[in-house]
């Protein structure tokens, strides 16, 4: 597992608390829903039953709370997610950055408030490992989000009908096991992966069980060139750094997530709410 730094950690923790205090300072701004893009994906499914057709999946990633995204943006992107009454929501990972526990009571409350017909489910990420992945699954718990970090949850329509949603846990801390994931997953019914970096595609893909796989991590670059995409990429975002992608058969489709890590600007890569629509193969 690759741990993090404690003197890096401490370090960070100080810029973090510092861009904190001067932005106090000038006035905590208030949530505007402009600054938040819906994008809404359409993703065909073989196998999908037809009772799932049209079957609304929301997503979040990154919601590094704490950093640029106060309790008040979290707040107002969980009302524009509630509003598109999504049928289940999944979290791709990151809820915090480098101070988990200055913000854990707002968090918890925050993710208490998404209300999906069916189910929220989640993966971590590293930076929720680096502060405490254990904390982090208590207020997943108690929030009614269920963590499918190598693991997987079945969606149930009209009893027969299946619709998998797995997870691998960090892959940059090595704690992936898509090993255990295919041992317990059913061969009947089709199946979404969530994995926070999305360049484990690549070995997702080749088992060719998933026909989607939903990640974030990148935040998008932060930085996109109009037509160009990002030249912005780091570990496990060098090849799926924003959007969507085709990897063999399984469409592969990377979050800009909603909050940022240390540099607090994006440029023509808006904070995002995914919202999947998946369909039925014609």
């Amino acid at each position: 597992m690759r741990k993090k730094n404690p003197n890096t950690l401490k370090y960070m923790q100080k810029v973090q608390k510092g861009m904190n205090h001067w932005r106090n300072k000038m006035g905590n701004p208030e949530f505007n829903h402009k600054d938040f893009q819906v994008e809404h994906v359409e993703v065909k499914i073989p196998g999908l039953d037809p009772s799932f057709n049209d079957y609304c999946l929301a997503n979040i990633s990154d919601i590094h709370l704490g950093q640029w995204i106060t309790p008040k943006h979290l707040n107002g992107v969980i009302n524009l997610l509630n509003k598109e009454k999504p049928d289940s929501i999944t979290i791709t990972g990151d809820f915090v950055s480098y101070i988990l526990d200055d913000v854990a009571w707002d968090l918890e409350k925050s993710l208490k408030r998404l209300k999906p017909k069916d189910s929220t489910i989640a993966v971590l990420g590293n930076h929720d490992h680096w502060l405490g992945a254990e904390k982090i699954r208590e207020i997943l718990k108690r929030s009614n989000i269920i963590d499918v970090s190598n693991d997987f949850h079945t969606i149930f329509h009209d009893e027969d009908a299946l619709l998998h949603i797995a997870g691998v846990d960090s892959v940059m801390l090595g704690l992936n096991r898509l090993d255990l994931v295919m041992e317990k997953l059913p061969k009947e019914g089709p199946a979404i992966l969530l994995a926070h970096e999305p360049d484990f595609a690549d070995i997702s893909s080749s088992t060719g069980r998933f026909s989607l796989q939903i990640s974030g991590h990148s935040h998008g670059g932060q930085f996109i060139i109009p037509g160009l995409g990002t030249f912005i990429r780091g570990p496990h975002f060098l090849k799926y750094p924003v959007g969507k992608y085709m990897v063999g058969d399984m469409v592969q489709y990377t979050s800009r997530g909603l909050g940022t890590n240390v540099f607090w600007l994006r440029i023509n890569c808006d904070p995002e709410i995914t919202i999947f629509k998946l369909k039925c193969p014609v």
